[in-house]
């Protein structure tokens, strides 16, 4: 083979294996790395997107209640555990009918677009308020969930549907913990 030509698809190689880098580390910025699930960059993009396109979709944000105190009390791999264990329980929950991402720290959206195709908003809570097991203990969960049906919006914006589900949660709150509206 002509050194000429092998000289010349170095610099294309080059540039094809840099792009490829490229593309690996946006798709993993798009996802946290501890739950798999988007972060909030690229789960605004496409809960935009589904809530232009679907009119009965639901925004659903979840907050787990007293967090901070399981990562106190058994340290940051039990919160981890913790964490991963609420992001496939809201992954089960919206099924192939919605996306969740892990918005930072113990928050938790979801956007579904079906919501007659899912088992409801109790049954997510009581998917989120089960214990989880952290090397042999028994860690007590609980969760506070706001939603926003995209019908009750004025006009179905992202940050008007997050804004009411983030009312509903916080007055969720406020009724002490386990609690739904």
């Amino acid at each position: 083979m002509d050194t000429h030509v092998i000289a010349a698809g170095l610099p294309a190689l080059g540039w094809a294996l840099h792009g490829g880098l490229l593309v690996r580390r946006l798709s993993t910025a798009r996802r946290d790395p501890l739950t798999g699930l988007h972060t909030r960059a690229g789960w605004t993009a496409r809960a935009e997107h589904l809530l232009t396109r679907h009119p009965n979709a639901l925004v659903i944000l979840v907050d787990l209640d007293d967090f901070k105190a399981i990562n106190d009390t058994h340290g940051h791999a039990a919160g981890d555990t913790v964490l991963t264990a609420t992001a496939r329980r809201l992954t089960a929950w919206c099924g192939r009918h919605g996306i969740a991402a892990r918005l930072g720290g113990d928050e938790f959206a979801t956007i579904v677009t079906d919501p007659a195709r899912t088992p409801g908003l109790y049954a997510l809570q009581a998917a989120l308020d089960q214990p989880v097991e952290h090397n042999g203990r028994v860690l007590p969960v609980s969760a506070s969930v706001g939603h926003c049906h995209r019908s009750h919006l004025p006009v179905p914006t992202l940050t008007d549907a997050l804004s009411a589900a983030d009312s509903v949660m916080y007055a969720a709150k406020g009724h002490g913990r386990r609690n739904t509206r």
